[in-house]
């Protein structure tokens, strides 16, 4: 992958409105040394992350309203249903939940170079190197990138 001399491999993740969290749970994982989470972990560890984020919201109101679409409460609301799809706001909630940085990255049409580069960055006080890394498909999906340098055994 460009700029980071070396290649990051795609993990999929499954599309049940859990992506975001799974991608950044299964790259927390990664990131602490631990193996890659299983389905059934992903699905569970995604559930936690999502309902820690929306406690964060709530604990972190004053700083986060303004940016929220619609009505606070509301969305607090709607972003604890398992099938919500989360983004930007969620992705800086859950730098802070696990105060460790993450990387989007995108792929994006004649930049020049092979394979995805980063569009958005969160939680750089956390750190900057080795981010959990997360890849945006641009139409609401997310998978986790890993270094296959890192790569370990899934787990129940």
């Amino acid at each position: 992958m460009s700029g980071l001399g070396r290649t990051l491999s795609q993990v999929r993740i499954t599309g049940d409105g859990r992506c975001l969290f799974r991608s950044v749970a299964y790259g927390a994982c990664i990131r602490s040394g631990k193996p890659s989470p299983s389905e059934k972990l992903q699905k569970d560890l995604a559930d936690e992350l999502r309902s820690k984020v929306a406690d964060e919201f709530v604990k972190r109101r004053d700083h986060t309203e303004w940016f929220l679409e619609g009505d606070f409460e509301s969305y607090v609301t709607q972003i604890r249903k398992p099938h919500i799809w989360g983004g930007e706001p969620e992705l800086l909630m859950c730098c802070h939940v696990l105060q460790m940085p993450i990387s989007v990255y995108m792929y994006t049409k004649g930049s020049g170079h092979e394979g995805p580069k980063i569009i958005a960055e969160y939680g750089q006080e956390y750190g900057k190197e080795d981010p959990i890394r997360v890849l945006y498909d641009g139409y609401g999906h997310y998978d986790a990138l890993q270094d296959p340098i890192r790569r370990t055994t899934s787990r129940s």
